[in-house]
């Protein structure tokens, strides 16, 4: 009789909702302590203390950091560039993203090769394409500037990485690169959602391509693109791989982000405690930016 009774008893376990709801948000849970909140309170310890990587004791100093970053010019001039190159990478992002996104869903012939080449930017290792793009902005062997001096329309080489305006454009670019196929990728999903109905019937009221984009596909898929947008805000703004490779924050730190000079100064410079003070300030930009964005979706969705 008792063994009749177990498999009820093991089913009646496997169906209990609130059991499985805590098993499947457990390894969910662990990652964002582990990999989130550990390291982010750990950098709130460091930012209120003097650690270094020769003086590891830990000795309270108050806002002593935080007062000594913002007087360093350094980081004034890295918060201005981390502002620039998150607002134009995010315009280029949403822009070209949306238009790819377009193109995407398009039927034509070999479309998934294309897809795949559009993916190709975002698959490949960050690190190994920055590198390639290092070389292909270099101030001597650049195949880029070669192309432009065959086709006559340059005398002598840009050097891209060398000068301040062309440097953060550079930066920019291979970031954009890099993010707009993750963005085109979320907004086809949303695409797809539109019903096709809706845009047969505008079809047949004579409405042309551009007065179906800006009174169809736009208004119903911009939640989508706002959520696209804060993926690559994110990642735009806490990013350093693309700067770190391509210029290490020159030339005379045109290029340098939040994200980088806090490693340079934590890391590399040893200051342990500024460096973790410099990174905290990039926690109420981003809460800030995404609260903003979050409240927007949420607008357009009441609508």
């Amino acid at each position: 009789m008792a063994a009749r009774e177990q498999p009820a008893a093991k089913a009646t376990l496997a169906d209990r909702e609130s059991v499985l709801a805590r098993l499947f948000l457990l390894p969910a849970i662990a990652y964002i302590a582990l990999l989130v909140a550990i390291p982010f309170v750990l950098a709130i310890g460091l930012a209120f203390s003097d650690v270094t990587t020769g003086d590891p004791s830990y000795d309270w100093v108050g806002f002593d950091n935080f007062a000594a970053i913002l007087h360093d010019s350094v980081f004034w001039r890295s918060l201005r560039n981390t502002l620039v190159f998150t607002v134009i990478s995010m315009v280029l992002i949403v822009v070209l993203g949306k238009a790819l996104a377009l193109v995407l869903v398009a039927d034509f012939r070999f479309k998934w090769l294309v897809r795949f080449c559009v993916l190709l930017p975002w698959t490949t290792p960050i690190a190994l394409a920055a590198i390639a793009w290092l070389w292909m902005l270099d101030s001597i062997y650049s195949p880029i500037d070669y192309v432009l001096r065959t086709l006559g329309l340059l005398d002598t080489n840009v050097h891209w990485l060398g000068r301040d305006n062309f440097a953060m454009a550079s930066v920019i670019g291979v970031h954009v690169w890099r993010i707009v196929p993750l963005a085109a990728v979320i907004m086809v999903a949303g695409l797809i959602s539109i019903p096709k109905d809706l845009h047969d019937a505008a079809a047949v009221d004579g409405a042309g391509f551009w007065r179906r984009l800006w009174e169809i596909t736009l208004p119903l898929t911009m939640p989508v693109v706002a959520v696209a947008g804060l993926f690559g805000a994110i990642l735009t703004f806490t990013d350093m791989t693309v700067v770190y490779i391509l210029t290490k924050g020159g030339p005379e730190n045109a290029t340098q982000v939040l994200p980088s000079y806090a490693y340079f100064k934590g890391i590399e410079g040893g200051d342990l405690a500024q460096g973790a003070a410099i990174a905290l300030f990039l926690f109420p930009l981003l809460l800030g930016a995404a609260i903003a964005i979050l409240r927007a979706v949420r607008r357009m969705q009441t609508f």
